[in-house]
């Protein structure tokens, strides 16, 4: 879970970044993005490749289209809903 918001805030940086021109996001960019691979490489120890991996993604990108929508205010439509149920069904029915 603390991957994913590593991997989403990163992407804020990303994002605010402005085409990784700006010093401050860019580096808390990479920061960020190192801690959540280490911290994705660790929960692949305990877990199963296909599970974790699949888990963090499926985690980052609810949470980014949560951020996209609260800090940016991007559009919240029935498809993307349906995506994101789509998403969580999927990561939900990995860890069965």
């Amino acid at each position: 879970m603390v991957a994913a918001l590593c991997f989403t805030l990163g992407g804020i940086c990303m994002k605010t970044s402005v085409g990784l021109t700006r010093l401050w996001p860019s580096l808390l960019m990479a920061f960020l993005f190192l801690l959540g691979a280490a911290l994705q490489a660790l929960a692949m120890r305990n877990e199963d490749m296909s599970v974790a991996y699949i888990s963090v993604l499926g985690v980052e990108s609810l949470l980014a289209f949560a951020f996209g929508a609260l800090v940016f205010g991007e559009s919240i439509s029935a498809a993307r809903l349906c995506a994101v149920a789509l998403i969580t069904a999927g990561v939900v029915l990995l860890h069965r």
